[in-house]
């Protein structure tokens, strides 16, 4: 018989016996050791089975960040269960796509700030009443906090009045002591919607645990690293950059509820915070509070972007930052649980991604699936342990991307002669604003489902402050004029329908698009609205 492998679940378990006094998880009032937050991962895990949750069953997290979805991650682990954080922006319809797509059988949902979005979505979803519905961020308390976020609020018709808190409190606190696959899905992420709808993507405990291996090293990560995770949850950017490792390491991850620049520099302060997960435009907003304040951060070290910080927080010296100019660099998508490819590995060399993890290969293949050339373009494809089990409910995505034993990440690469790889670009058209992805045919999508429009393109044009903005060109049916209040309902009429960052931030009339071979031609209209700055050539931490 073979023996047990490690699964997130055991390490967990086994951190309660390594580190009893250390601190795991700190959430404003909630302090979890390591031996707590066992715990209720069990007293959790036991709960869910008890409501009828297991082995390859879902769970959907509709909130903002919070301890509970690492909780959440602990229990679904021990009981070979899945977990989604979804994305709290979500507009309604998007949400309710995802809750009939997931068919969760357990969601637990937040009521502050984004309780509306949450009951519109329940209203319209097919799937929504068949599920367990938990609300988190009310009802009873335990020992392990004072009871910072219980809010008042009288729930909306049709509303859960479970809650979180008291579903925990009913399950037992023996480990289940299930044999769970560490190959099975544990962690899922909804990556943008290149074939038009968002694809939920399938992270094994052996995705997790191969990339938190890497990084760790990668990144200097130990028992003493404190991590912000003010990355939001719905994204794999926080779960690599360090939530993982730090969680695997046996270090204290603390969690910021959202980015708020005020209260993520208290945090760091108070909490010794020696990483974080920021990104350029909070970063510049807390060199000014703490030059305002007078506030000091002599723990924090700059993982990226470390000019940004004007010589206010000491470099990142790890492994991870040493090349690039105090910046890690890579190339990485959901799917492939992160960055396969970064710079840390075989020091700097002529490509802009770097090399791959030791626990991944990389191939550079033409469209026949022959392997290019040194020095030629091709489509990067990646296998091994990092490489996730497919997109959810999606056969024939999968069979297609996984053709040839290689998931193909439709990302444009070459390999250089010193053995590195340069990240060119999208194959599939994508407009990057800030760290979200955003595919034009969905904006696109969204646009033509407006009765005044006939068709619509979506360019990204460059930002300062994002990278890029989104620019919509549309072509009117004619029973509206184009006009600038026209313009503003096209903007408005997305705002309602999908996620508020992905609204055009403008939008230009034309009397038909421009084409080639009958397909819209996107070169033509970024030379006439000035579109531009898409990922890829020389931009470091290249990727989706």
């Amino acid at each position: 018989m073979a023996p047990h492998r490690m699964t997130v679940g055991d390490i967990i378990s086994e951190h309660r016996r390594s580190y009893p006094g250390k601190l795991a998880l700190v959430d404003r009032d909630y302090r979890l050791t390591w031996p707590q937050l066992d715990e209720r991962v069990s007293r959790l895990a036991n709960a869910l089975r008890t409501a009828g949750v297991g082995q390859g069953d879902r769970i959907l997290w509709l909130g903002q960040n919070s301890f509970r979805v690492y909780e959440l991650l602990g229990a679904a682990a021990k009981i070979g269960a899945m977990v989604c954080p979804g994305y709290w922006r979500w507009a309604p319809p998007e949400m309710a796509f995802a809750i009939d797509d997931f068919s969760p059988k357990v969601v637990i949902w937040q009521e502050e700030e984004i309780g509306g979005i949450v009951h519109a979505a329940r209203a319209v979803s097919q799937a929504a009443e068949a599920a367990l519905w938990l609300r988190h961020d009310s009802g009873p308390q335990n020992s392990a906090g004072s009871g910072g976020d219980d809010l008042p609020s009288t729930p909306r018709r049709g509303a859960s009045s479970a809650n979180y808190e008291a579903f925990l409190a009913s399950g037992g606190p023996a480990d289940p002591g299930l044999d769970i696959d560490p190959d099975s899905a544990l962690l899922v992420i909804y990556t943008a919607a290149i074939s038009g709808r968002p694809c939920g993507s399938m992270l094994s405990h052996t995705n997790l645990i191969s990339m938190g291996l890497s990084v760790a090293w990668l990144g200097d990560i130990d028992d003493t690293t404190v991590f912000l995770n003010s990355g939001p949850m719905f994204h794999i950017g926080n779960f690599q950059f360090f939530g993982i490792p730090v969680l695997m390491q046996g270090g204290t991850n603390l969690i910021a509820r959202r980015v708020i620049a005020s209260e993520l520099l208290d945090i760091m302060a108070a909490e010794k915070c020696t990483r974080a997960y920021l990104m350029p435009a909070t970063i510049r907003e807390l060199v000014t509070l703490m030059r305002e304040r007078g506030v000091e951060l002599p723990h924090l070290r700059a993982t990226i972007a470390a000019p940004l910080w004007q010589g206010m927080v000491a470099a990142d010296e790890s492994r991870h930052c040493r090349e690039g100019g105090g910046m890690g660099y890579g190339y990485g998508q959901t799917e492939v649980t992160g960055m396969p490819i970064v710079g840390g590995y075989g020091g700097k060399g002529s490509g802009n991604a770097g090399r791959p993890t030791p626990v991944t290969a990389v191939r550079i293949l033409d469209a026949d699936g022959r392997e290019c050339p040194v020095g030629e373009a091709g489509e990067i494809c990646v296998r091994g342990d990092t490489v996730h089990l497919g997109y959810w409910n999606r056969p024939e995505i999968n069979c297609r991307r996984f053709r040839g034993g290689w998931w193909h990440t439709t990302d444009l690469g070459r390999r250089e002669p010193d053995g590195t790889i340069s990240f060119l670009g999208t194959m599939t058209r994508m407009i990057k604003s800030g760290a979200e992805n955003i595919f034009p045919v969905e904006v696109e999508n969204c646009l033509e489902s407006h009765p005044a429009v006939k068709e619509a393109a979506v360019i990204g044009i460059p930002s300062e402050r994002f990278l890029q903005d989104v620019k919509a060109v549309a072509v009117l049916n004619g029973t509206v004029p184009a006009t600038a209040d026209t313009a503003a309902e096209l903007i408005e009429h997305c705002r309602r329908n999908i996620a508020s960052y992905k609204k055009p931030k403008t939008v230009e009339f034309l009397d038909a698009l421009p084409r080639v071979q009958g397909a819209k031609d996107y070169a033509a209209l970024d030379e006439k609205f000035g579109g531009g700055g898409y990922p890829g050539g020389g931009n470091l931490g290249a990727g989706h």
